[in-house]
């Protein structure tokens, strides 16, 4: 595993050789415009394997991308390599349709601790949710981003991630998101504690997460890109584009559904992923990820 041929990857050229917030935060940007948010490896009869090296050779060498526990367990190994005192954190993806947390963890992310401070540093979780830079963990204030305002909330030794929501300006409004989702002013994201975890932890939910059949990511296949003023994401058949703050307070969302055939072409052009075996898309579950 080489760090140069890692930044290769991610198109990063700047400084690395002092580990301060500047650098963190240009890598982490370069990243997730880089690295998908994605599940294919499911859909194309493929396990996903929590192994440092693998991750690696999939993401750096294949020119693939991850879920959380790839995306983020490979930017853990960066951090550390640079410098920086990184801890792995276990959170609680929030269900908006069931108005629920999970029982058990089920999404990894890293806090940095950096010159007396303390920083969320999440590049695993996609779509228009997927932090843009590190967040100061602070209870209750609003830290603006390109994709709008994020803040924690912290309640008694519990952390609670959420963003603020803006309008959408839908140019296909037939096949928007569902109106309990769509109406939402301020969505809960994920909570967290600050308990330190070990990698191993997490061998439970890879494990489950790529074989319950009411897995979201059983019953969706996902692939999401953040670009330099919004994301695409493919979702089953669903290509939705998103251009943040396209009119003041307001994103501008474009949504188009492929035919088979386009499936290829589109991750290639769209997400810069060519698929070794053969991948087949899936959108059967009511879950919402916008």
């Amino acid at each position: 595993m080489d760090i140069k041929e890692y930044f290769a990857r991610i198109s990063y050229w700047g400084s690395h050789n002092k580990p301060d917030l500047a650098t963190m935060s240009a890598i982490f940007q370069h990243h997730i415009q880089a690295v998908p948010f994605e599940n294919l490896s499911i859909h194309c009869g493929e396990s996903i394997e929590l192994n440092l090296e693998a991750t690696y050779n999939k993401i750096v060498k294949n020119n693939r991308g991850g879920w959380c526990m790839e995306n983020n367990y490979l930017l853990s190994w960066v951090l550390k390599t640079l410098g920086y005192n990184v801890t792995l954190l276990g959170s609680k993806v929030y269900v908006p349709e069931l108005d629920s947390y999970p029982d058990e963890i089920d999404h990894l992310l890293l806090q940095v601790e950096l010159e007396g401070k303390s920083y969320i540093v999440d590049g695993g979780f996609g779509m228009a949710y997927q932090l843009w830079q590190p967040m100061e963990l602070i209870s209750g204030r609003d830290q603006p981003q390109t994709p709008g305002v994020f803040r924690f909330q912290e309640e008694s030794g519990t952390w609670y991630l959420e963003k603020v929501k803006r309008k959408q300006l839908v140019l296909n409004q037939s096949t928007s998101t569902p109106q309990n989702v769509e109406n939402e002013a301020c969505r809960r994201i994920y909570l967290f504690t600050l308990q330190p975890r070990d990698i191993e932890e997490f061998r439970g939910c890879n494990a489950h997460l790529q074989t319950a059949p009411d897995s979201l990511f059983v019953t969706k296949s996902i692939c999401s890109l953040q670009t330099a003023d919004g994301i695409r994401a493919l979702v089953g058949w669903k290509l939705t584009e998103i251009k943040y703050n396209y009119r003041d307070n307001t994103d501008l969302v474009e949504i188009r559904t492929l035919a088979d055939e386009e499936i290829e072409k589109t991750l290639k052009e769209k997400f810069n992923i060519t698929l070794d075996k053969k991948f087949v898309p899936v959108n059967t579950s009511r879950l919402s990820l916008f």
